[in-house]
């Protein structure tokens, strides 16, 4: 058999049958990608289309003067704020450190005093 393919190869005809093969795969690819491109020219020009018309109507839309036009008064901001609730306070954060500084303090207090002991 591989004597078979080996002689076949040599006289040319496989490759002649893959070279076709690959020529009709990438006419199949160039075709697809023509396709495409076609669809999205046709999308874009399509698009255009309608932004043109849309611009059109927006220009006819801006001559028209707005049905209302909003205005404040002072009286707007005076009003009193009333709220469901009582706002929350948080108490401040106790990390411990006010035990350590009272116990340091006193200790602090406690060694400037005078030491009046008298000790022979």
């Amino acid at each position: 058999m591989d004597r078979e393919k080996s002689k076949a190869y040599i006289n040319g005809e496989d490759e002649e049958q893959e070279d076709e093969k690959m020529e009709e795969f990438f006419a199949l690819i160039r075709n697809f990608k023509e396709a495409r491109d076609r669809r999205r020219n046709e999308l874009k020009q399509m698009e255009t289309k309608t932004m043109k018309g849309e611009n059109k109507v927006r220009r006819l839309n801006n001559n028209e003067q707005p049905s209302w036009v909003p205005s404040f008064e002072w009286a707007d901001f005076n009003e009193e704020i009333e709220f469901r609730k009582p706002p929350i306070i948080y108490p401040t954060p106790n990390n411990g450190d006010d035990d350590d500084k009272k116990k340091q303090q006193q200790h602090d207090e406690e060694d400037d005093a005078l030491d009046l002991k008298l000790t022979l």
